[in-house]
């Protein structure tokens, strides 16, 4: 009887030590990147550049639950997008004149 369980065991470690690589090669970087990808479009705020997955570029006007406003080319054409369309983030640069200020020895 022990030998049978021994063979048994000696049967399915590979299959079970394929689960786990599975896991570890492509299951939970896929998580981490859609974790990552949620919490950059969760941290858009107005005045941000972005870049839809269609491939439109422009600045965020307006942000609503689940929705945005994006102003696009010279003549701020404005369109209503779905928070998912975003594919990229261009954070507005708020800087102070005193960190702007070149410093002087």
């Amino acid at each position: 009887m022990p030998e049978e369980t021994a063979s048994m065991l000696v049967t399915f470690l590979p299959l079970i030590a394929m689960l786990v690589l599975l896991y570890f090669m492509m299951i939970r970087p896929q998580r981490k990147k859609e974790k990552e990808t949620t919490e950059m479009r969760n941290s858009i705020e107005v005045g941000d550049g972005v870049t839809t997955i269609g491939g439109i570029v422009g600045r965020v006007a307006s942000i609503k639950e689940d929705t945005f406003v994006l102003e696009t080319g010279s003549d701020r054409v404005k369109m209503r997008f779905k928070r998912w369309a975003i594919q990229e983030v261009e954070k507005l640069a708020m800087e102070t004149p005193a960190e702007s200020a070149p410093a002087s020895k």
